[in-house]
């Protein structure tokens, strides 16, 4: 198996290890309620997918997307990111204020929805107690900047660093609002419309993953959406509380959901690829000497 393609990352990556844990579903929640916080960004997904009637498929699209950057071969992830660029191109949007016509592609909006993403991937898993220490936090951004250039962002200038991200929500801020299109999303994923016989998960499930997720914003978007925010400590409780109860299950019965991208991952490179976070903090102790990693 040694000449077997690792991808874009490789088991030794911090992308590799992370995003194997059933906690970036969360996340994966999170990034949908921050991004819908830019105007122009939420309404080129209004005006070009079937947002309400198609929710579900638009996650899993973007975890096809995530599992194949991560998990798939350098040409199946090179390929993905062509044809996200292809279609990104077509596409056009109206601008809620102005009237403006613009491509979806825009560089700045291409970044703000990177970038919510990694951020939201970021801070649920160091939340919910996946430990990485700083430089490894640092690596996992820097490593994210491989799946920018896929969707169409120069690397040189997409944050790579925790203090760079930073920088970068404190530049973008004055362009935030939730406008109707944030607050349609706001409602949707509070109460998404299902199948009567699926309304007992929604109420079970669902709306427990959506309110952590939302409770897990950063204080700002919590203004933004007009709710007061939760104490920061309760929320980083019911984080941990979830991370603990989830990594519980089985890692076979986890990867054995679609799309199913790290168990062909294995197969391919062998069972050592297996994604574990026991294997940062091995890294940890080994460059950073024990103590360092985070809770």
């Amino acid at each position: 198996m040694s000449d077997a393609d690792p991808g874009l990352f490789g088991p030794g990556s911090v992308t590799w290890q992370m995003h194997g844990d059933p906690m970036m579903w969360v996340a994966g929640v999170r990034a949908l309620y921050l991004q819908a916080l830019h105007p122009r960004a939420v309404r080129g997904v209004m005006e070009n997918s079937d947002f309400r009637k198609d929710a579900w498929g638009r996650l899993m699209r973007t975890a096809d997307f995530v599992g194949t950057l991560t998990y798939d071969t350098t040409q199946a992830a090179e390929k993905y990111g062509a044809r996200v660029r292809r279609i990104h191109r077509l596409l056009k949007a109206t601008d809620p204020e102005t009237g403006e016509s613009y491509g979806i592609d825009e560089p700045g909006l291409l970044l703000w929805v990177h970038c919510a993403e990694v951020d939201s991937y970021l801070q649920v898993q160091r939340r919910s107690g996946f430990r990485l220490t700083d430089a490894q936090a640092d690596r996992y951004i820097g490593e994210q900047c491989e799946s920018a250039r896929l969707v169409g962002l120069d690397p040189a200038g997409v944050p790579a660093t925790t203090a760079a991200l930073a920088d970068y929500f404190d530049r973008v801020r004055p362009e935030l609002a939730a406008g109707p299109d944030a607050l349609d999303v706001d409602d949707f994923l509070r109460n998404p419309p299902v199948h009567a016989l699926l309304a007992p998960a929604r109420a079970l499930l669902w709306r427990r993953v959506a309110a952590l997720a939302y409770d897990s914003l950063p204080p700002y978007a919590h203004e933004l959406y007009g709710r007061p925010a939760p104490p920061p400590e309760a929320v980083d409780r019911r984080l941990r509380t979830t991370g603990s109860a989830l990594r519980r299950i089985p890692a076979r019965l986890r990867w054995c959901l679609p799309p199913g991208h790290i168990v062909k991952a294995m197969a391919r490179l062998g069972p050592g690829s297996r994604p574990a976070p026991y294997k940062l903090r091995r890294q940890a102790a080994i460059l950073d000497g024990p103590g360092r990693a985070q809770q």
